[in-house]
C-alpha cells in the first residue's frame, strides 16, 4: 500500500487531511511569544489579527522527530511525502532527514514540489487518487513532475512596511510604494526557492490585470485550475476572482484562506493567485 504524506502548505489541517486520505505534518508559526501549529491551533484570520497588533511572526518547518514518528506509523507501506518547495521552508530537508532516520527509509520517497498552497494541495489530492487507483510510486512521481512544470504563482502584498520589516523590500522601495499606492506583484522563482518582484502596478486591480496577461502568455486556457488564497482579505480576493474568471471562463476556481506560515512572508491582507494544469 502507498501512503501519501505532506504538510500544511496543502491548506489542510491534520484532521481534514485524514478525512481526505493522507497525513500532514503541520508547519509552526511563532508570534507574540507563543508558537502554534498552523490550522490545528491557529487559522489565518486569528493570526492576522495578532500581526495587526504590532507583532512580527516567524515560521518553522515540522520537527524532524515528528515527521519520523509519522513515517513509523506505516512500517509495512511505501510512503510518498510531497512537500512544500525547498527554499521557502526547511520542510523538504526535514522530511529527507526523517526518512534517513527511519527504519523503513528504503520505502520512503520525498518529493520537492517547487510550489506551495494551491498547486501543492492539488498535487496531493491527485496523488491520493492515483495511489487508490493502484498506480506505483514511480508512476505517481512521473505525473507529479509533469504537473510541477505547469504551475505559476503570484502574490500581491497589501503592506509595504510589513515587507520592509521582514527584509523582503528595501526601505526606499517600501516608502515610495506606500506613498504612491503601488502594489508589488511577487512571484516564485523557477526553482521555487524564493519570492521575487515580477512587476509593480498601481493598485490591486491593475496587479490582477497584469496576471491575466502573464497567464495568457503561460498558455492558460480551458483545463486549468486557479487557486485564490488570501490573508484575511476576502474582498480583494473576490475582486481577483472576478477579473480572472472573466478572462478565463472555462477554468476551475478555488478560494481558500492562506496558511499562517506563508502569511509570515506575504503579510496581512495579501492575496495570492496560483495555477496548475488539471489532469
Amino acid at each position: 500500500m502507498i501512503r501519501i504524506v505532506s504538510d500544511t502548505s496543502t491548506l489542510y489541517s491534520t484532521t481534514q487531511a485524514k478525512t481526505a486520505g493522507f497525513d500532514v505534518s503541520p508547519l509552526s508559526v511563532t508570534i507574540a511569544g507563543r508558537s502554534y501549529r498552523e490550522f490545528d491551533e491557529i487559522g489565518a484570520e486569528a493570526f492576522v489579527n495578532i500581526i495587526r497588533q504590532g507583532n512580527m511572526p516567524t515560521s518553522s518547518q515540522p520537527a524532524i522527530g515528528e515527521v519520523a514518528a509519522l513515517y513509523e506509523q506505516y512500517p509495512d507501506d511505501e510512503i510518498l511525502n510531497i512537500t512544500i518547495a525547498d527554499g521557502l521552508s526547511g520542510t523538504y530537508q526535514s522530511a529527507v532527514a526523517a526518512a534517513q532516520m527511519s527504519g523503513n527509509g528504503d520505502k520512503i520517497t520525498v518529493l520537492n514540489t517547487r510550489t506551495l498552497c494551491g498547486p501543492h494541495r492539488y498535487m496531493v489530492e491527485k496523488a491520493v487518487q492515483w495511489a487508490t487507483a493502484g498506480l506505483s510510486v514511480n508512476e505517481i512521481l512521473e505525473k507529479l513532475n509533469a504537473m510541477m512544470d505547469s504551475t505559476k504563482s503570484f502574490l500581491v502584498p497589501a503592506d509595504f512596511e510589513y515587507l520592509r520589516r521582514g527584509g523582503r523590500l528595501s526601505p526606499l522601495v517600501s516608502y515610495v510604494g506606500q506613498a504612491a499606492s503601488l502594489s508589488p506583484v511577487m512571484t516564485l522563482t523557477e526553482d521555487g526557492r524564493r519570492l521575487t518582484i515580477a512587476s509593480i502596478r498601481r493598485g490591486f486591480a491593475h496587479a490582477f490585470k497584469y496576471m491575466v496577461k502573464a497567464f495568457e502568455k503561460h498558455g492558460v486556457e480551458s483545463g486549468w485550475r486557479f487557486y485564490i488564497v488570501h490573508a484575511d482579505a476576502p474582498d480583494q480576493a473576490r475582486k481577483a476572482q472576478e477579473i480572472l474568471q472573466a478572462a478565463f471562463p472555462r477554468c476551475s476556481f478555488e478560494f481558500h484562506p492562506l496558511s499562517p506560515a506563508f502569511i509570515t512572508q506575504g503579510g496581512p491582507g495579501c492575496v495570492a493567485v496560483q495555477i496548475v494544469k488539471e489532469c
